[in-house]
């Protein structure tokens, strides 16, 4: 009733308006979507099955707050690739590897726009321009922008030029719960402040925040989190054309403000940067000077490196939670790091050279990423032409979305699929970069996620570096089986319940 008072007030109406003409206004709208509907029907009737639609809204009232298990449940029904209406939006979802494989590399090149959330910040048309990850489309100033990505940040030889970077911020972390023995450590808070000083560093040759600082107010971390969870709402007012002037959910203002607070926070650093005199010929070799010599401008690296920071923190620090608390509920699988970890290590700290020797540690890490992928339905994807796809038609502007949290949890592929056993990958190949389609929590072809080597070294570092550093206990005695593992769905899948760790001096 609040949803359809405040349309009304929109629309300006006031208590005295005649109850018959403002029926009347209603039902030619509605007739017109119905009408639109009932055709649509007839006409597509080769698009994928999907649960009936209905008028105006189409399935979202049926979505739910979590709409990668509604769509596991359709696609029980409707099978593993299924056709759902977002408004007047058509919707393709893929849950098994056979469609997913279809989807991001028999058909990849089509298949390959962007579909932008329209909730971004201010200046959001210029960041789809200079966006790698929300581009509409592949185009030659998005490859040229990939190619920047990976020679400087995220090639072989790049990853292994920060490992340092990495390891003293790991250090600055360990040190910071060192203070904290006996106490209660939020993991998610102190881990991204960790990660975003890693990321930083790499960027831009100094800290973003003070890890005390951040691990108490959280300014940096509320606004990442605030900005993915306003992305992650599904705005109706883009759905429902109708709908559209009017901004029901009020998601356009916060999101302004949260995207004005970041670009803030870099627009400051990249000023000083750019206006600092390098004193002895000395020039720090980061993501800034590379691309300040591939010509970018202020602009351009403000909404590069707000992109980098939204993608970049809040994932990993999300997934370091989750592997803890896996583990945490698993006293075997801990006792089984901590044994490799022993064995492997023979001095207080942990370097990312060692981590190819921690085998078990990185079937924990594949094994989070199944159990609990940063991107249940990976980046919505959408068709820049009509294709075909499993004998079915996707019309050309269709989103279309792979539910990897369906796949992954699917008990035709996997064996005891709700139970965290990293040992189903001690003897298996299979890995996360995009080649096998049952396990794709990255993503896959050319939308692939191009940080993964990145954050593939900062988890598994993290991680290591926390077990190997300090015995870990839940607080006032609580029984690992009593851990929450419900989760929160979004952009990024988080925990509900923050994870609470107490951690004490290795014996």
């Amino acid at each position: 009733m609040e949803f359809f008072t405040k349309t009304i007030s929109q629309f300006g109406f006031q208590q005295g308006t005649n109850l018959l003409n403002l029926f009347l206004l209603l039902l030619l709208p509605i007739s017109f979507f119905i009408f639109k509907h009932f055709k649509a029907c007839f006409i597509s009737t080769s698009v994928p099955p999907g649960p009936f639609p209905w008028p105006i809204f189409g399935n979202i009232l049926q979505i739910g707050k979590n709409p990668h298990k509604s769509f596991a449940r359709f696609a029980q029904t409707y099978g593993p690739l299924m056709s759902l209406k977002l408004g007047n939006e058509l919707l393709i979802v893929a849950s098994s590897p056979t469609a997913a494989t279809e989807i991001l590399k028999t058909h990849d090149r089509i298949l390959s726009g962007r579909y932008i959330p329209h909730v971004p910040p201010e200046k959001s048309s210029e960041f789809s321009n200079f966006s790698l990850g929300w581009s509409p489309d592949c185009n030659d100033y998005w490859k040229n922008l990939r190619t920047i990505y990976r020679g400087e940040l995220f090639s072989s030889k790049a990853i292994a030029s920060q490992a340092c970077i990495r390891e003293k911020s790991a250090m600055e972390m360990l040190e910071f719960i060192g203070k904290m023995q006996g106490k209660q450590v939020k993991i998610r808070d102190v881990t991204f402040a960790a990660v975003c000083n890693m990321l930083s560093n790499v960027l831009v040759s100094r800290d973003l925040v003070n890890l005390e600082d951040e691990y108490v107010n959280g300014k940096v971390s509320r606004i990442v989190r605030n900005m993915t969870k306003v992305a992650s709402f599904p705005n109706f007012s883009i759905f429902c054309p109708i709908l559209a002037p009017f901004d029901l959910q009020d998601l356009r203002k916060p999101s302004m403000e949260l995207g004005n607070s970041v670009y803030k926070i870099w627009e400051a650093i990249i000023k000083e940067r750019k206006e600092s005199k390098v004193g002895y010929g000395w020039t720090p070799q980061d993501f800034f000077n590379a691309l300040t010599n591939n010509g970018s401008s202020i602009q351009q690296m403000n909404m590069m490196f707000v992109e980098l920071l939204t993608a970049g923190t809040d994932t990993s620090s999300s997934t370091v939670e989750w592997m803890l608390t896996e583990l945490m509920r698993n006293p075997r699988c801990m006792k089984a790091v901590k044994e490799e970890l022993v064995k492997e290590i023979d001095r207080d700290f942990i370097t990312e050279s060692d981590l190819p020797k921690l085998t078990y540690l990185q079937a924990c890490f594949k094994e989070t990423m199944r159990l609990h992928p940063t991107a249940p339905l990976l980046l919505p994807h959408r068709a820049l032409e009509t294709c075909q796809v499993m004998n079915y038609t996707i019309p050309k502007h269709s989103l279309v979305v792979v539910n990897f949290w369906a796949i992954s949890r699917d008990p035709n592929i996997w064996e005891d699929p709700l139970v965290f056993k990293p040992e189903r990958f001690l003897d298996s190949s299979l890995e996360f970069k995009g080649n096998d389609f049952v396990f794709i929590p990255f993503g896959a072809g050319r939308r692939i996620c191009p940080g993964l080597p990145m954050a593939a070294k900062q988890v598994s570092l993290v991680v290591s570096s926390l077990i190997h550093s300090f015995d870990w206990s839940l607080p006032k005695g609580m029984d690992p089986n009593d851990l929450d593992v419900s989760e929160v769905f979004g952009l990024v899948m988080t925990k509900k319940e923050p994870l609470l760790l107490v951690p004490y001096a290795k014996a």
